[in-house]
């Protein structure tokens, strides 16, 4: 929302009060940080509400309420700069604050790239995008929906004999961001989940533990918690009896969940960060194909309810659907103001991270990967971080199932999969129609031609 939708009076909840309250506070600190010689300025401020229940084998474990706040403060005294934060919202606090933010900047070097966003580039109006769902619940009522979550996991099968608990966690953020170029954002955000953890004995006294989870704005969007149980304690009992593989050559299909870390890899390889320290296996890509050609990738900041979804970034520049890979194409770098201005570039609404990156689906269900795959290891878990930004040089721990005829035959663990990020992006022969939609990253699942996996 706008500011003047934040504070609209004909509106206004305690909610509402709290976010003007947030806005004033931010334009106080803007105009003191102005009357100590600051040529810019910015402050970003948080309000924090939260209820977390865990339940283990049928009892409370514990029950946690988040009240949190904090302010950020970053001055520049020409192209000196200096950051301070606080929790405290108190006068005195917030004073201090911005003593040592000033203090800072007058002892660092000057940096010709440091300054606000360009005031051309900050969001000026923005959709209401429906991110705010508050879940007003008791602590009863969430540990209830705790308890038969985990219960409906635990009753599925006898071999499911143990927990690592189940959670229900409700979340509320109120959030302000202003600089001195007369930007001022105020945005209101709910998060939700629910997710259970089980642990399943084999035969032979093995244990094999997964999980599951959902997470969503509303709460009337998340799954059943019952379901979230069953869901948790079929992918555990899926995993029993799970072997070893000697080291092959082979097809690998990442699923959504998995997916998701390796385009993660892909996204820190093009940001502006790595690009001006040369740091990336990808760099100076702009226009070059850096991926297979059946795959596309389109951020969209504006999806109502996204988890990634907002008006403007973290230094207030205006969000707007962008493409960022086109069949296989890279058409820009992942940019804030000051990556920008070091590679000779302009901001893309991209401080703090991406808005709602889609990677773009194709026709096949899982079922029907499964069977473009025909023989190969279908990876449902990733250990360890065995992965070189510079050189692209890839090698994770795994978990997952063996596939045969294009159907799974058996879990497998305690293998390694290896490539380079760059031969696999180019080796992507499939993104699937199964969309995680639970980030702000969706993908579907995504096959890759061929990998090394090595076993035992």
């Amino acid at each position: 929302m706008s500011t003047s939708q934040a504070i609209d009076a004909s509106r206004v909840d305690a909610d509402d009060e709290r976010l003007a309250r947030l806005a004033e506070l931010a334009t106080t600190i803007l105009a003191r940080c102005a009357s100590r010689g600051a040529s810019q300025a910015e402050v970003g401020l948080n309000a924090d509400l939260g209820l977390s229940v865990t339940v283990r084998l049928g009892e409370v474990e514990t029950i946690e309420r988040r009240q949190d706040s904090g302010v950020g403060i970053t001055v520049y005294f020409g192209q000196q700069r200096g950051s301070a934060s606080t929790a405290d919202l108190a006068d005195s606090s917030i004073e201090s604050t911005i003593e040592q933010a000033c203090a800072i900047a007058r002892h660092t070097q000057p940096d010709p790239w440091a300054g606000l966003a360009d005031p051309e580039r900050l969001a000026r109006d923005w959709p209401a995008l429906d991110l705010w769902h508050p879940w007003q619940a008791e602590a009863e009522q969430v540990v209830d929906l705790a308890l038969r979550c985990e219960a409906a996991g635990l009753e599925l099968d006898q071999r499911i004999d143990n927990s690592d608990g189940g959670n229900v966690s409700l979340g509320h953020s109120l959030d302000v961001y202003a600089n001195s170029h007369g930007f001022l954002g105020a945005e209101r955000r709910s998060m939700h989940s629910i997710s259970c953890s089980l642990v399943a004995r084999a035969e032979d006294g093995g244990l094999e533990r997964d999980y599951w989870y959902d997470a969503a704005r509303a709460g009337a969007d998340l799954m059943a918690a019952e379901a979230i149980g069953r869901r948790a304690a079929e992918r555990t009992l899926a995993r029993l009896g799970a072997r070893s593989l000697s080291t092959r050559r082979c097809p690998v299909l990442y699923v959504p969940e998995t997916a998701r870390g390796l385009i993660g890899h892909f996204l820190a390889a093009i940001g502006g960060g790595a690009q001006y320290r040369k740091t990336s296996f990808l760099l100076g890509q702009v226009g070059q194909v850096v991926m297979s050609p059946l795959v596309s990738m389109i951020e969209r900041p504006h999806l109502p309810r996204g988890h990634g979804s907002s008006g403007f970034d973290d230094e207030g520049v205006a969000t707007a659907d962008s493409v960022l890979v086109e069949r296989g194409v890279l058409s820009r770098y992942l940019l804030d103001s000051y990556s920008a201005r070091r590679l000779g570039l302009t901001s893309t609404a991209n401080a703090g991270g991406v808005h709602n990156l889609v990677v773009a689906p194709g026709q096949d269900d899982f079922a029907a990967l499964l069977a473009r795959m025909d023989r190969g290891l279908v990876v449902t878990e990733l250990m360890g971080q065995g992965v070189n930004p510079v050189t692209g040089d890839y090698s994770r721990g795994a978990t997952g199932f063996w596939v045969e005829n294009g159907r799974i035959v058996h879990p497998v663990a305690e293998v390694t999969i290896a490539g380079n990020l760059r031969q696999m992006l180019a080796g992507i022969v499939a993104v699937g129609a199964d969309v995680d939609r639970r980030s702000n990253l969706t993908t579907g699942s995504i096959l890759i031609d061929e990998m090394t996996v090595a076993g035992s």
